[in-house]
């Protein structure tokens, strides 16, 4: 990656899972093929829980069994957005624009 002015660059809270192939990496986007990047590690922990509510509610209807609905598998990593939209992590790992 080429040399980015550090004002260009901003701090952010992505909700990663670790897949089989691909190990580490984001797993919440927008819809629009972009991962979202939250401004706080408090905003990223509270989507964790949304989707953990849906999970057991899921469960309490029949809709979802009962391990699955208590398993989390999400957390949050510190990242760095580029200018180009490129994320990057601690580990050096790098993603998006996401392409569908």
């Amino acid at each position: 990656m080429s040399e980015v002015s550090t004002s260009n660059l901003r701090n952010g809270f992505c909700i990663y899972i670790e897949t089989i192939c691909q190990g580490a990496v984001p797993l919440v986007s927008d819809g629009e093929d972009q991962y979202v990047v939250f401004d706080s590690e408090s905003a990223a922990q509270k989507e964790i829980a949304d989707n953990q509510i849906a999970r057991l509610l899921q469960f309490l209807d029949g809709e979802r069994g009962f391990e699955d609905a208590i398993t989390v598998e999400e957390y949050i990593v510190p990242v760095t957005v580029h200018p180009d939209g490129v994320i990057t992590d601690a580990d050096g790992n790098c993603f998006g624009p996401r392409v569908c």
